[in-house]
């Protein structure tokens, strides 16, 4: 099923014009809950009425308008919306390449694909030639587009083969840092020591892996869908559970933290972690040398099995007198032990 695209356009930069469309980048996976009247446990509806006379009005009898006094409008069409400024409406306008470093995190606010429209192949080669070029320079497009009724600020940003069209916030809506109580100044005042602090760049160190944004699941949705089953089961459906959930234990104001001992106890973690990790990789190849031993030893065998039987030793006689012992032999023990306090003398 192709994807459909909910704005048609072009991207504008310099006198280059792009044909696209803006598709939707994120599919939210979010559990519904109704709404149900405890007294009967009967949905709860919301319905468009006129206020005036109470009736209820259809989608196609609802325009939207403007009021600019208190019970007075200007209805607007969705074409006075483009009519406002037509090139804005349909254009993602380029303004500024950025570095995407330099963008703080607080301004992303919602992705968006930009998709070539259309088999033309002037289209095509504008938006693949755009793409390039943001890869090699390593920047993204600054842009302002209007989406509905409002104008959004954008970044145009490269992905794999896909322009990403991030809708970013605009300063004022950002709110300021500076009523939060955070930490402030020297770490020494803080009471933070190098050798805290080296810790804590091992644990990081220790926990650093590739982004694979796969291996990360909503597990709480899980736990949420577990229960429900749970009460279905049970065949208790009707009367919710309000019996209260004591807090988790993360800790009172007036606790000390061992920070040290913690962060101690998270390194060893970690190793251990990465120890069975590089267990596992090698099993594997233990397993084909033992696989090649036991083959060896299986040929081994087979060609004991066809071999001819050799003539038993002859059995020692009686009065044949016993084979005196090495003199090597006997002083072995008393010389490896020498050896070593002699090396200790000589470092000494």
């Amino acid at each position: 099923m192709a994807a459909r695209a909910i704005w048609k356009g072009s991207i504008s930069f310099g006198l280059v014009n792009i044909p696209v469309g803006l598709f939707s980048a994120s599919s939210p996976d979010e559990l519904s809950f109704r709404q149900l009247d405890r007294r009967n446990l009967s949905p709860i509806g919301y319905r468009k009425y006129n206020k005036a006379n109470g009736e209820e009005v259809e989608g196609e009898e609802i325009v939207k308008a403007f009021e600019y006094e208190s019970g007075h409008y200007v209805v607007l069409s969705d074409e006075d919306l483009k009519r406002a400024n037509p090139e804005k409406t349909q254009t993602v306008e380029i303004t500024d390449f950025v570095d995407l470093d330099d963008i703080q995190s607080v301004y992303m606010d919602k992705p968006y694909y930009l998709g070539p429209i259309g088999k033309n192949k002037g289209a095509i080669k504008g938006y693949a030639l755009l793409r390039e070029a943001l890869k090699r320079t390593r920047k993204v497009g600054i842009a302002k587009v209007v989406i509905r009724s409002r104008e959004y600020l954008s970044a145009v940003i490269p992905q794999g083969d896909v322009l990403v069209l991030e809708l970013l916030r605009y300063p004022n809506e950002i709110r300021s840092a500076n009523d939060l109580d955070v930490p402030q100044g020297e770490l020494a005042d803080m009471g933070i020591n190098e050798r805290e602090l080296e810790m804590a760049e091992r644990l990081v160190e220790g926990m650093t892996a590739e982004w694979n944004p796969e291996q990360y699941k909503d597990t709480y949705r899980d736990d949420l869908m577990s229960l429900i089953q749970q009460r279905i089961e049970s065949g208790n459906t009707n009367a919710p559970d309000e019996t209260p959930v004591e807090d988790a234990d993360l800790g009172g104001k007036g606790d000390v933290i061992d920070i040290m001992a913690l962060l101690k106890r998270s390194v060893e973690a970690t190793g251990s972690r990465e120890r069975i990790a590089a267990d596992t990789e090698r099993a594997p190849r233990k397993s084909r040398k033992a696989a090649a031993a036991e083959e060896d030893g299986a040929d081994a065998d087979d060609e004991a099995d066809e071999a001819p039987a050799k003539p038993a030793r002859a059995a020692r006689s009686a009065d044949e007198p016993p084979a005196k012992p090495a003199a090597k032999a006997s002083k072995a023990p008393s010389t490896a032990a020498s050896k070593p306090r002699g090396k200790t003398a000589k470092s000494a």
